[in-house]
C-alpha cells in the first residue's frame, strides 16, 4: 500500500532538509517570499521613499508584474510610481535572484530593458543597489533563502 504525504515547503520529495523551489515569479514563489518577509534585512533608509514598477516579460507564466516601494519587492503595480521598467524575464531573475549587475547593464545598453517615466528614481535604486554588492551578513542569509525557494 502506498501512502500520500504532502510535501512541506521545507522538505524535498525525497525528505532532505532543502526547502522546495519554486519557479520565479510563480504565485507560489511570492507566497514563499512572502512568508521569509519577517526575515528580511531592514532596507536602506534612502530606499523609504523610492517606488519603482516592473514589468517582467516572457515567463513561463506569461508576463508578470512587480514594484519596489520602502526598499522591498511584492507583486502587482503600486499606484503612484513615478518609473515602469520592462525587462525580460532572465534579466529580472538575474536581478533580484542572483544580483547580477552586469546582466542588467548589458540588458540596458542593448535595449532588453525599458524605462518609462522618471530616470532619476531608478538611479536612486541602482546606487543604493551598490550597496548590495558588499552585502551585510544578514542580507547575505536573505539572499541565500531567496535563492533555495527559486528555481
Amino acid at each position: 500500500m502506498c501512502s500520500w504525504k504532502p510535501v512541506s515547503r521545507w522538505k524535498s520529495a525525497r525528505g532532505g532538509g532543502r526547502p522546495v523551489a519554486y519557479l520565479f515569479l510563480s504565485d507560489a514563489w511570492f507566497d514563499a517570499v512572502e512568508a521569509l518577509r519577517d526575515k528580511a534585512p531592514t532596507p536602506p533608509e534612502e530606499l523609504a521613499d523610492v517606488a519603482v514598477n516592473m514589468v517582467v516579460t516572457g515567463g513561463p507564466d506569461g508576463d508578470r508584474t512587480l514594484h519596489f516601494a520602502a526598499g522591498r519587492f511584492d507583486r502587482g503595480l503600486v499606484e503612484g510610481a513615478p518609473t515602469t521598467v520592462t525587462v525580460p524575464h532572465r534579466v529580472a531573475r538575474s536581478m533580484l535572484v542572483d544580483l547580477d549587475p552586469e546582466e542588467a547593464v548589458t540588458a540596458f545598453m542593448t535595449g532588453e530593458i525599458r524605462v518609462e517615466g522618471d530616470l532619476t528614481k531608478l538611479m536612486e535604486l541602482q546606487q543604493s543597489a551598490g550597496a548590495m554588492l558588499a552585502p551585510t551578513p544578514e542580507q547575505l542569509a536573505f539572499i541565500g533563502e531567496l535563492r533555495e525557494l527559486t528555481r
